[in-house]
């Protein structure tokens, strides 16, 4: 194995790199485009006191917010995606701190819209939707806003919470700053003894080739520098923690978990039937790593293991192979679906592909009503890859559908569905290719994919969510946490997933919850596993030629936060309020591992 180089930024070509340009020309038009927006605050601010006087007011009122918002979010996703692709740069951290307090100022001067909407009564404002035509769009955002008002509090506290925004939002960049510009790993060493560069885009790679050695050493260095700073790390997701209680202390909800899920009107079962399904299947985990310890040749199976390849000759997958074959895997969407997929990889640049030097380890699609949606990853020619690509393409086609047919106000979509339409790609391709790719070699590596993806979503996730679900109570119960502390529970938890076929390293599988920027999203990662479940459920509508089942798939695309998202899934035929849809996915899960025993031998 001969010691690999990331490139630097510069030595990216420009066809690979996302295109900043297609946004703002060039960092000046943005700078003017911020200062711009601070001075268009006022345009918002004018109509304080004002909205009860008729209902043009509040139109007026309404659609100045979602441009205002619209724009900021335009900047600032331009600033970190300016980061993210070169975190050790320092000015793009100064542009996205730029961008992250004007969000904080346009977010306090819409403060005053809420409680003053709910200050002219339910009935008169309904009467109000039905005299404006511009408020008929609005009707729903205005319905869920009633059912809100308990948690809404006066235009002064709304003023300081959306003050807030941008003090708060430090933790998170904290964490990305460290991890991802001033984490300095030591190199890998390969059974030739040859050093293997380890950084947040090359872990992953190294992880899943055949040399243990390169894959031991990688994964050791790659966790012990977590632990080094494991005091930190554990202070800045308390931190957050902290700030997510405080705020839904002040906005009067139980517990943390109920102010999460209450924004959407997802009932707190939805989270406990998970957990309760989750452990009640690990028996299935356990089987496929005692099938892959067999696999390997090993007594006991390590974490580096977990993604070691189970074939010789590995398949390479070029990029422009890999949108063939996911092309091919969504054809059953139709030709004007797949066609924008393809545009968008091969012609109007929406994906950063390849690793660089300071490249964030994340895969990630992030953009705005009139952006493209764009894709951040790193791509190295292989079936993990691809998935990656399939993956965030449903991210993308989710955002580009719901722009095109939603205005503002519905234009984003709710963590609870995100992973969804991701996980709904990457099972069209890969129940496409396992059907027509015949090479074994090439089955067994889909099929670890497949099972990649699954730990991911289906164990990790889990896993991390019972961990976050203990560490939040302890906070809100004034406990405090500790670096140690949290080890011994995450080393607890996946032990009992694991079971007696996985050796468990105490503090490098302990310090796992360090590594994770998604627990800043409170209660994000619970989302993953139920997020996967409703896209094979959708999934296997198409695959089975249900009636109706496109349609309904796209409907769910276009609708963005127009409904529920409980009430989108159900529209479009999966129902997550029951366990069934992850029992459903679980069966899944058993047939790849199935599948896969037989093709080992």
């Amino acid at each position: 194995m001969s010691k690999t180089k990331i490139p630097s930024r510069k030595e990216i070509q420009k066809q690979y790199t996302w295109n900043a340009e297609s946004v703002f020309p060039s960092k000046k038009e943005w700078e003017t485009e911020l200062k711009q927006i601070v001075q268009d605050i006022p345009s918002l601010t004018d109509y304080h006191g004002k909205l009860n006087i008729d209902p043009s007011y509040v139109a007026d009122a309404l659609q100045t917010r979602d441009r205002l918002i619209n724009r900021i979010n335009i900047a600032t996703m331009y600033a970190f995606m300016s980061m993210a692709v070169d975190t050790a740069d320092q000015e793009k951290g100064k542009m996205l701190a730029k961008a992250q307090a004007v969000f904080g100022q346009v977010l306090a001067s819409a403060g005053f819209i809420e409680p003053e909407l709910l200050e002219i009564g339910e009935v008169e404002l309904f009467e109000w939707v039905k005299q404006e035509k511009r408020l008929e769009e609005y009707e729903f955002y205005l319905r869920n806003l009633y059912c809100k008002q308990e948690h809404i509090r006066s235009t002064e506290i709304e003023e300081i919470l959306g003050m807030l925004t941008e003090p708060f939002s430090n933790v998170d960049k904290t964490f990305n700053l460290l991890t991802d510009a001033d984490f300095q790993f030591k190199p890998a060493i390969d059974s030739q003894g040859s050093e293997l560069e380890v950084t947040q885009g090359s872990l992953d790679r190294i992880l899943s080739e055949s040399d243990r050695e390169a894959r031991k050493t990688a994964w050791e260095n790659y966790m012990d520098i977590y632990l080094a700073y494991k005091n930190t790390l554990a202070s800045n997701l308390e931190t957050s923690i902290k700030q997510f209680t405080f705020e839904s202390r002040v906005r009067k909800h139980r517990s943390t978990l109920e102010a999460s899920l209450f924004e959407h009107n997802i009932p707190t079962e939805v989270f406990h039937n998970l957990i309760d399904t989750f452990r009640d299947n690990l028996h299935i985990w356990q089987r496929y790593f005692n099938i892959r310890r067999k696999a390997l040749g090993v007594e006991k199976l390590e974490s580096y293991d977990i993604w070691a390849p189970l074939v010789k000759n590995i398949p390479v997958i070029p990029f422009e192979k890999a949108i063939q074959w996911i092309c091919e895997g969504l054809s059953p969407m139709g030709d004007e679906y797949v066609e924008r997929v393809r545009k968008g990889c091969v012609e109007d640049r929406w994906v950063d592909l390849y690793p660089n030097q300071g490249k964030s380890a994340a895969a990630f699609s992030y953009g705005a009503h009139g952006t493209y949606p764009f894709i951040v990853m790193s791509y190295t020619d292989d079936v993990f890859s691809m998935s990656t690509l399939a993956h965030e393409l449903g991210h993308s086609m989710h955002s580009y559908l719901t722009w095109q047919n939603q205005p503002v106000v519905y234009g984003d979509y709710s963590l609870f569905v995100a992973e969804v339409a991701s996980n709904f790609h990457q099972a069209m391709v890969r129940a496409y290719l396992l059907e027509n790719e015949k090479d074994p070699e090439l089955q067994i590596s889909l099929i670890e994919e497949a099972m990649a993806n699954f730990y991911r979503y289906f164990l990790q996730m889990p896993t991390l969510a019972r961990f976050e679900l203990e560490i939040h109570r302890l906070v809100e119960n004034g406990e405090g946490l500790n670096a140690d502390g949290m080890i011994q529970l995450m080393a607890d938890l996946f032990q009992e997933a694991y079971g007696d076929s996985v050796h468990i390293d105490h503090d490098r599988v302990g310090i796992t919850w360090a590594t994770f920027g998604h627990l800043y999203e409170d209660y994000y990662v619970y989302q993953y596993a139920t997020g996967i479940s409703g896209a094979h459920a959708l999934a296997n509508r198409i695959l089975q030629d249900t009636p109706g089942a496109v349609d309904d798939y796209l409907g769910f695309l276009k609708s963005g936060s127009s409904l529920f998202p409980l009430d989108t899934l159900k529209n479009a035929g999966v129902d997550l309020t029951t366990p069934k849809p992850v029992e459903e996915t679980f069966n899944v899960l058993a047939h790849m591992v199935d599948r896969l025993e037989v093709l080992l031998g």
